[in-house]
């Protein structure tokens, strides 16, 4: 193994932010690369959406509607680390395009709003990251508006989320009344340093909280109160224990304000200490480790048209082994043909650049023609498969129709492209070719009619159809059991866009009754049972 290749492995961290809608998350990104000098001012982000949204909102739609529909990978440069951000839509109904992000991601920053505390999304996300050990790090954001007491929060992130905290940093006072913070990982304090709250000053170190000088900054009351939490803190939650904290059994918790920078350079300074290097990942022959020599990688995002002035695909790989080249054959696994890539593409903030080398941790953009899909893998030759990015059911479906007959061939592959992305799910229904697309979530409809018609024009229109369920069939398919269960079932059958079989059933009593009535077909909620 070179050293050039472990240094680089070492310089890398590589994380995902998670959160409900208006929790702040697309705020914290921004600030996250203001701090890190990539770029020079923060857009607008609340008060100015349509003209100019924030930096890691790709798509038209999206600053339409101020909510993160596509995941956008940031990167840049902090204090001799290259940090790579995967920012993931919060919308519920795109969970899907963000379960599939966090495979990608060796850790998690999960934001949440001191008013509103743990919502529903948060929960479902965060249950993915402890089902996969991810570690994962909490930030309590918009602590310059009134909301829920630091201890109250903390109880809830335990109880909602099911994780074991430990606190980092502490608010002094809230709302109208926030004075700054206490950092009891560094050992200081920051403080506002005008009236409008909007500047911070520099941190001032407190070796011992006891130290008169908290009296003089923050006034008598405030410091009593600091001293009685850190007490407290210091009887109630465990010590921080950064192996815990690789492992996913140990939270650390920062408080602050990404909409006035506060708290965002400790809770940066702090990542970047002990967020985990890029790791190993399981194929279906064996555990590839960063540090070997040949390049492996998987396709875990397909953006489609990122400048709509060119009909450019872009397939985001997420390298997990050995050192990718510019202009070197590596093998397309699922295919077993070879490729090289002249313009590959890593991103710095909102920009692209080509690069002639990456290494594990980094994200590289892919110039596609319609070859790739989400969950391909790629290498120096050897075949083997990336495991754990499957498809989910869909929970809402409708036919897709074709609204100008003229535009049919537009409107194919502009289906098939969005499909590719992972926008949503197609099922071709076997007994008479009529497409149904399944989505996680009703806005999902939305935007692939804008798209197909601002991307491709072509114009869609949807029609009901009652699915409870698309369930993934596995079966011996010559016996005569499957061939009963086909001849019964015709009319719910249908493929997915791996031709993989699928029961698209009306009820969950269906469901029960099938299973019951032909125990040698089983039905998966999931895809990736097999590999196509």
């Amino acid at each position: 193994m070179s050293t050039q290749l472990l240094k680089e492995i070492n310089k890398r961290k590589t994380f995902g932010i998670i959160a409900h809608p208006d929790a702040g998350k697309t705020t914290l990104t921004e600030k996250l690369l203001l701090f890190g000098g990539a770029i020079q001012e923060a857009g607008a982000v609340k008060n100015n959406k349509i003209k100019k949204g924030a930096t890691s909102d790709f798509m038209e739609i999206e600053r339409q509607r101020g909510i993160s529909v596509a995941t956008s990978v940031l990167a840049f440069e902090y204090k001799g680390f290259k940090i790579n951000i995967l920012d993931t839509p919060g919308h519920k109904d795109f969970a899907e395009d963000t379960y599939r992000t966090l495979t990608a991601v060796d850790s998690v920053i999960v934001v949440i709003d001191v008013a509103k505390g743990v919502e529903e999304q948060t929960e479902k996300l965060v249950e993915v990251c402890r089902m996969r050990n991810i570690p994962m790090l909490v930030f309590i954001n918009k602590l310059d508006r009134e909301g829920k007491d630091a201890f109250d929060l903390l109880d809830e992130v335990e109880q909602k989320l099911g994780l074991k905290v430990t606190p980092l940093s502490l608010p002094i006072g809230m709302g109208s009344q926030f004075k700054g913070i206490y950092n009891i990982w560094e050992k200081n304090i920051q403080l506002f340093v005008d009236e409008n709250k909007q500047k911070v000053g520099e941190a001032i170190k407190i070796e011992d909280v006891n130290d008169p000088q908290i009296d003089q900054l923050v006034g008598a009351q405030f410091a009593s109160n600091l001293r009685d939490e850190l007490e407290l803190i210091e009887s109630v939650y465990p010590k921080f224990d950064r192996d815990a904290y690789v492992k996913g059994d140990l939270q650390p918790v920062f408080f602050g304000s990404a909409l006035n920078n506060f708290g965002v350079r400790e809770l940066l300074d702090a990542f970047i200490q002990f967020a985990p290097m890029p790791q190993p990942k399981e194929t279906d022959v064996r555990i590839v480790k960063p540090e070997e020599e040949k390049f492996s990688g998987f396709v875990f995002k397909i953006h489609a048209n990122m400048d709509p002035k060119h009909r450019d695909r872009l397939a985001f790989v997420k390298i997990v082994s050995g050192t990718f080249k510019r202009n070197e054959n590596y093998l397309l696994v699922r295919e077993n043909k070879k490729m090289k890539f002249s313009s590959p593409n890593a991103f710095f903030a909102d920009k692209k650049e080509v690069v002639d080398e990456s290494f594990p941790g980094d994200i590289v953009g892919l110039h596609d023609t319609g070859s790739f899909r989400i969950g391909d893998t790629l290498t120096s030759g050897e075949k083997m498969n990336f495991t754990g990015i499957p498809s989910f059911s869909p929970e809402h479906f409708r036919f897709i129709n074709n609204a100008d007959p003229l535009k049919a061939k537009q409107l194919t592959k502009g289906i098939d492209q969005l499909m590719d992305e992972g926008v949503a799910q197609l099922f071709t229904m076997e007994m008479n070719g009529r497409k149904i697309i399944g989505t996680v979530g009703a806005l999902q409809f939305e935007v692939i009619q804008y798209r197909l018609e601002h991307e491709y024009g072509a114009k869609c229109s949807y029609e009901p159809i009652h699915i409870h369920k698309a369930c993934w069939v596995e079966a011996d398919e010559k016996s005569e059991e499957f061939k009963e269960f086909a001849k019964l079932k015709q009319r719910f059958l249908a493929r997915d866009k791996k031709n993989q079989l699928v029961f698209l059933a009306d009820s969950s009593f269906t469901i029960t009754m099938t299973q019951e009535k032909f125990p040698n077909v089983k039905l998966h909620f999931i895809s990736e049972f097999r590999r196509s």
